[in-house]
């Protein structure tokens, strides 16, 4: 069993002075023959159909926060730094159109100007909205979860260098795939998501007891329209996050109080706490117990893309699984006891999210209500005991792994998993018969 990925600290040597590319992780690099940046989607049709006549590999990058090999490329790479902005507004159908580069937190600015909002989001804001559509980024709860459900409409140019406005009314098939379609279907250049007015939420934030934790989920999902939950490894303390949309006016946290808790300790002190740790493993269990005990209750309100989105500036490496809304409990019991037993020390919480079932065909909440467990060691740690062990623990849930995080599965056993696979299989023939936009992680996944 091996995780894909390289060394933080490996990087191929660029030839001739090519440039040399790597994700935000340090886990992937790639070296392409050539890079370009679109200046729209006219061009990238006419690349890709220059791309296929010379039976040359195109990949359009995002900001490179997958975990994995899905954006690399051997033959043309392309840029999406051209491809920003907000392209229209749609206030009857209560729909915005946004060019395929726009990193998400560029997209939230442009909305809270229009007065206008995603309805749910995950907790990081870097990645460009084409990359964490194609990947299944998600948050918690709500109505939905995925950034891919909030779609109602694709901008694609196919491996015939056609660009086509995918809906579901014109060509569902595609629409249904080309979601969460892992840049294996074409280059998205534009995406449309459905909108609501701005609201604010109010964020509740606790630790708590593991036992009180796990015998309450249910109930505080039910009660919650988003719940995260943090469980330190090596204690028996979580940290449960509930947010709530609210009327009243905002009270955000003091800027003092953001910069001390969510920049100082959150980040700085945590980077120092998981330097010590990796010099002195056999202290990981007391910080962590100390990283615990110092969480303390705290309670605010403000625009919900402030509350669902926190800065993350200690690099770390991921794999995160979706299991059966049933199953999430025991899945996350089981990897306990397994890290009890290992003789591991994880010195990253494991996050705990849901979500309701959704519809894009490789969606990893498709067709069931969904509990994802994420699991985390900073960038200086051999992740591959620990992830693959805890895989183990997550398959024999029925769990479908996180595409743009790490994991060791295979289109073999992939496929199983997901009902509408040979579906999405005789789509990605029909619109990408010279496999134009493949690579060795799409291989692997998906099959050649």
């Amino acid at each position: 069993m091996s995780f894909t990925g390289r060394r933080a600290t490996s990087r191929p040597p660029a030839p001739d002075g090519a440039p040399t590319w790597s994700n935000w992780a340090g886990l992937a690099s790639a070296t392409p023959a050539r890079v370009v940046s679109p200046a729209g989607a006219d061009e990238v049709a006419d690349l890709v159909r220059t791309a296929a006549e010379q039976s040359t590999r195109v990949k359009m990058v995002g900001t490179g926060h997958s975990f994995t090999d899905v954006a690399v490329t051997d033959g043309w790479l392309l840029r999406p730094d051209r491809l920003v902005g907000v392209r229209s507004v749609d206030r009857d159908a209560m729909t915005v159109t946004v060019l395929a580069g726009t990193p998400l937190h560029v997209l939230n600015d442009s909305l809270q100007r229009l007065g206008l909002a995603l309805h749910n989001m995950g907790d990081i804001d870097q990645q460009t909205v084409a990359g964490a559509i194609s990947t299944g980024t998600h948050g918690t709860g709500g109505v939905w979860a995925s950034l891919a459900a909030q779609v109602s409409a694709l901008e694609l140019v196919t491996g015939d260098g056609l660009l086509r406005t995918v809906t579901p009314d014109q060509d569902p098939d595609l629409f249904a795939a080309a979601r969460v379609g892992l840049g294996a279907l074409g280059v998205i250049t534009a995406v449309t998501f459905r909108v609501e007015p701005a609201f604010v939420l109010e964020a509740s934030e606790e630790p708590m007891a593991w036992q009180q934790a796990v015998a309450d989920f249910d109930e505080m999902v039910a009660a919650n329209h988003h719940v995260d939950v943090y469980w330190f490894p090596h204690t028996d303390r979580v940290l449960v996050k509930r947010n709530n949309r609210t009327v009243d006016v905002p009270e955000p946290l003091s800027r003092a109080r953001a910069a001390l808790e969510d920049g100082l300790l959150a980040n700085t002190v945590f980077g120092w706490m998981n330097a010590v740790g990796n010099a002195v493993p056999s202290a990981i269990p007391r910080l962590n117990r100390v990283a615990a005990a110092a969480q303390t209750a705290r309670r605010y309100s403000d625009a919900s893309r402030r509350v669902f989105t926190t800065p993350r500036r200690v690099v770390f490496r991921e794999m995160e699984y979706a299991v059966p809304r049933e199953a999430g409990t025991a899945a996350l019991r089981e990897a306990r006891a397994l890290i009890a037993r290992s003789g591991w020390r994880i010195s990253f919480p494991v996050e705990v999210r849901t979500a309701p079932a959704d519809t894009s065909w490789l969606s990893t909440a498709h067709g069931r209500p969904t509990c994802y467990l994420a699991f985390h060691v900073n960038a200086a740690t051999d992740h591959r005991a620990y992830f693959g062990a805890v895989e183990q623990v997550m398959r024999a849930h029925d769990g479908r792994p996180h595409w743009g995080k790490l994991h060791t599965r295979t289109a073999a056993d992939l496929a199983p998993a997901y009902p509408q696979w040979n579906a999405f299989a005789e789509v990605r023939d029909r619109v990408d018969p010279q496999r134009l936009f493949t690579n060795a992680y799409l291989d692997r996944v998906l099959g050649r």
